[in-house]
């Protein structure tokens, strides 16, 4: 049975380019690709959630330009609702400017939040309904935090499973943190998060402990191409990732994220789940861009059956 999720995060337009190698500060390089397309760590991890079989809620913010037409566009293409894309009319919508080295797939991202940086109050009372009955709830640090934390609130009194997608790293309080079902850091969010350099299965396990004493009940922490480690309070394990060939390895964390819930709303546990998601990301990284890579259920489904 497919479980309600809802996605609460960011919508921002990617500004990608393709260069030889990422400039240093001061220099300018030639790029050999460029593309726009819809992004943002909330959008993504919907979308990818959505295109993986999820019964998924989006809700995020956009300007009133033409930049919101980019998550209109992609929303109507694969049938995602614009129920709770919010508007506000005075600030614009986010971007997100992107440099890709085509040689060894690295980024590096700047980030303007624009609208979805303005969740409000009055946006969140037409949405606590939906988060009052969904299964789990998955939230980023990329919308204005004290948004995220009445999310938060409103997710752990009504025994909504919360989920808290560490990225892009922000300092938050101890109160965000407890009572959450997952956190799902990378490792250099779990080391800003609680001070333990995160360097295989022995310093992943002090750093899930930290979290454990702050009140979270699970841990996953993503390890590149190490693959991700997953703990509970009587289990850790670090799995490992699938090999490919990757081609662009923007977006791979908010794949993962969004297969991850898929994969928890239809009652799978945290060591099926993350495999899954982590056939999802596979597959995005063999793709260009953010929400255009994210593969369907059909897709991940052959992935998974090739290698098992």
């Amino acid at each position: 049975m497919k479980q309600k999720v809802t996605v609460f995060g960011s919508f921002v337009v990617d500004l990608m380019a393709r260069t030889p190698h990422l400039p240093v500060p001061g220099e300018t390089v030639r790029g050999s690709l460029f593309k726009q397309g819809a992004g943002g760590k909330g959008f993504n991890q919907g979308i990818a959630a959505h295109k993986a079989g999820g019964n998924v809620v989006m809700i995020t913010k956009v300007g009133k330009d033409s930049m919101a037409n980019v998550a209109y566009d992609a929303m109507d293409a694969v049938g995602l609702s614009k129920e709770y894309v919010f508007v506000n009319e005075e600030v614009g919508t986010g971007i997100a400017l992107i440099s890709v080295d085509e040689n060894t797939s690295q980024n590096e991202i700047v980030i303007v939040p624009g609208a979805c940086n303005t969740i409000t109050d009055e946006d969140l009372a037409k949405v606590e309904e939906h988060i009052k009955s969904s299964a789990y709830v998955l939230v980023q640090l990329e919308v204005n935090q004290d948004a995220n934390e009445k999310v938060a609130k409103i997710a752990k009194e009504n025994g909504v499973r919360f989920i808290i997608n560490t990225a892009p790293y922000q300092p938050m309080t101890d109160e965000f943190l407890r009572g959450a079902y997952l956190v799902t850091p990378n490792e250099v969010e779990a080391e800003e998060i609680t001070g333990v350099p995160v360097k295989d299965l022995e310093s992943a396990d002090k750093a899930a402990k930290v979290f454990f004493e702050k009140g979270v009940e699970n841990v996953l922490i993503t390890l590149g191409s190490r693959g991700v480690y997953v703990a509970t309070k009587e289990r850790s394990e670090i799995i490992p990732c699938f090999k490919v060939q990757a081609v662009d390895t923007t977006g791979a964390g908010d794949a993962f994220n969004g297969g991850f819930l898929t994969a928890l709303s239809e009652g799978k546990d945290l060591w099926e789940a993350a495999r899954f998601a982590q056939a999802l990301a596979a597959i995005s990284v063999t793709r260009m861009g953010t929400t255009p890579a994210m593969p369907t259920r059909e897709e991940i489904e052959a992935f998974l059956a090739e290698r098992s």
